[in-house]
């Protein structure tokens, strides 16, 4: 990172936590007592619970600086490196304005993420929290949240919407692919982000095409550059312009359901279920209102946006610096294209899923790639976990992208080796790439099913050679040239 691009870092997070933070510093002082008075209380116990050691950092401040600084170097993990030589896998520190305690540590990982909400609640940004809504299936508690997730999970997780996905993805994928030219580099970032977003906005609200969808993706772009904005609702500021561009969004996704509602009373038949709206339209919570619909299915456009084209980019440029990997999968591909044609059948998405070497690539692409690096919650009471304290009214901090590239975890941790998954069971504390408990992402299951569908039509039909890209691991996972890649068709 460059001179230039290091002090307007610095200068955001400066502005951002002077205006919002000193203006709590007393609230802080007259807090800072009770939180004294428990970490006296708990260190007179030698035997007992004790309170993580670590840094508050400077005055207002606190090592915001330094974490992001790091948060924007080669090596992301290398503040919670040193504090962890310090004080241990669990420390205590002071970032973004809040007292937090952070945990390196795989298992009081686990246990946070699989509380329920008597002990942890979601915490996030206070510009992520006004863009979202308190209605947001991010932040809702108890047992709305509980139904909206399990009726949006299970449809996620059924085999109608995986079939569909393959369909839409095969779709827009011949779509886009046949106009790629051996001219001139592939933008594989973008390529992947189109499709995907496609994919999800049909799966949420049946938008795929037209002038509905290019009104919907550029209100969208304008809503998703406010998620790191200054937190500041002022005329003329990114947050009010992302704020506007949700509300147009929410009119019309609400203007969608009034037109499905309206189908469904002339049908004897009700609501035929086709996207994730008809399901939750079909419950009959009256607390599932139709703007607290709309305003989540904004919500669930994110990880079209982010999580599942970085996924896809990723394994693609850990595949290109990892040529005997690249033979494997496209081995293992070409076959099962072989043997669908010579049978004559169509591929299904079980036929994806059941690639072993692809998903053992996908899943090394999710350990080291690191696409949510992190999870927050704040403590609603004083939570004893693995012998820590963990503070009521302090924010917590998940760091799973250390857990993941842990020695302790994973022999060479930074070398791409999908083998290690041949042996290794994933569904262990130190392999946790979407969360965890009753937050898991719903979605998890088709994010691994398009990133499968999309590497077997780009290894089945091309060759490439992709330019030297940087991965940008803050504030966001991304590469900072998109992924030049150049194609020969096979």
């Amino acid at each position: 990172m460059d001179i230039s691009s290091s002090l307007l870092l610095l200068s955001f997070f400066l502005l951002v936590i002077i205006i919002f933070i000193f203006n709590k510093i007393n609230g802080l002082r007259t807090s800072s007592t009770s939180k004294k008075k428990l970490i006296e209380n708990v260190s007179t116990h030698s035997h007992g619970p004790r309170f993580p050691q670590g840094s508050l950092g400077w005055p207002v401040l606190g090592e915001t600086i330094e974490f992001v600084s790091s948060a924007y170097s080669d090596h992301p993990e290398s503040f919670m490196d040193k504090r962890r030589l310090m004080y241990g896998r669990v420390f205590k520190s002071h970032i973004f304005g809040t007292a937090t305690i952070v945990s390196t540590d795989a298992e009081v990982n686990k246990a946070v993420l699989q509380s329920d909400s008597t002990a942890f609640v979601p915490f996030y940004p206070k510009t992520v929290r006004e863009l979202m809504g308190k209605s947001s299936i991010l932040l809702i508690n108890g047992s709305l949240h509980r139904r909206f997730h399990g009726l949006v999970g299970s449809f996620l997780k059924s085999p109608l919407l995986k079939a569909q996905i393959v369909r839409d993805m095969h779709k827009f994928l011949l779509e886009s692919m046949d106009l790629w030219s051996e001219d001139q580099p592939v933008l594989l970032q973008d390529v992947s982000k189109t499709v995907a977003f496609k994919v999800l906005a049909k799966a949420l609200i049946s938008v795929e095409k037209g002038e509905e969808f290019e009104e919907l993706k550029e209100e969208f772009e304008q809503f998703i550059r406010g998620l790191m904005s200054l937190p500041i609702n002022l005329p003329g500021t990114q947050l009010r312009r992302s704020l506007q561009a949700k509300k147009k969004m929410v009119k019309q996704v609400e203007k969608i359901i009034e037109g499905k509602v309206k189908r469904a009373k002339s049908n004897e038949d009700g609501v035929v279920v086709k996207d994730v709206v008809d399901v939750l339209l079909k419950d009959s919570s009256e607390n599932l209102t139709h703007n607290l619909i709309a305003n989540n299915m904004i919500d669930m456009m994110i990880p079209g946006h982010d999580s599942v084209p970085v996924l896809i980019t990723l394994a693609v440029k850990f595949l290109s610096d990892s040529p005997t990997a690249l033979h494997f999968l496209t081995e293992e591909n070409m076959e099962l294209k072989s043997l669908k044609e010579l049978t004559g059948e169509q591929l299904y998405w079980n036929d994806y899923l059941s690639l072993p070497f692809t998903q053992k690539v996908i899943t090394e692409t999710l350990r080291m790639g690191n696409v949510i690096i992190g999870v927050m919650r704040k403590a609603m009471k004083d939570v004893e976990i693995k012998g820590y304290v963990i503070p009521k009214g302090w924010c917590f901090l998940a760091y799973l992208r250390s857990v993941h590239l842990d020695k302790l975890y994973y022999d060479s941790p930074y070398k791409f080796n999908p083998w290690r998954w041949q042996e290794r069971d994933m569904n262990t504390s130190s392999f946790s790439p979407f969360g965890g408990g009753q937050r898991l992402c719903p979605g998890l299951d088709l994010a691994r099913l398009e990133a499968s569908i999309f590497l077997h039509h780009l290894v089945t039909r091309f060759r490439w050679v992709a330019e030297e890209d940087t991965i940008i691991n803050f504030p966001t996972v991304h590469m900072k040239n998109k992924l030049p890649i150049w194609i020969k068709r096979r």
